[in-house]
């Protein structure tokens, strides 16, 4: 997987905490970690798999505390989506992101769009940078919505 152009997605600021919410450690786990490394950030990891949480459960992490929260491998196979838009949106600091990665054709792309917008994600977008992955980015922005 290349990952260059999904690095140029993100824009690590000294001291950003950066979420990842995913089935297991991968190249994308390596990339953050240097990321925050390089910024003196921090990367929290949440893996959805047999020794931790189910597809059914919530994830837990401290609100506004966040500046990227990025769901991969999870969304589509997720029984509360909502939950996971409501928890990731509490998590993140004014103007930041959520960036979801499936592979391609196992998530409805229009339909989680329109899911990011109800739950006071703007300007939800598809972006088509990693090989066999769709990826979609919403943002959480101050003054609208929610995002008092």
């Amino acid at each position: 997987m290349n990952l260059e152009h999904f690095k140029e997605l993100l824009n690590p600021l000294p001291g950003n905490h950066y979420l990842y919410i995913s089935t297991q450690e991968d190249e994308i786990t390596k990339l953050l970690a240097s990321l925050m490394l390089k910024v003196d950030g921090e990367l929290n990891s949440i893996y959805y798999n047999d020794e931790n949480l189910n597809f059914s459960q919530p994830f837990r992490a401290i609100p506004r505390d966040n500046d990227i929260v990025i769901i991969k491998d999870v969304f589509s196979q997720h029984q509360n989506k909502e939950m996971l838009l409501k928890l990731s949106y509490l998590s993140l600091a004014n103007t930041a992101n959520v960036i979801i990665l499936e592979k391609k054709g196992s998530l409805d792309i229009e339909s989680t769009k329109e899911l990011l917008e109800n739950f006071e994600f703007r300007s939800p977008n598809d972006i088509d940078i990693l090989e066999g992955y769709d990826l979609i980015v919403g943002k959480k922005m101050h003054m609208w919505g929610a995002g008092l």
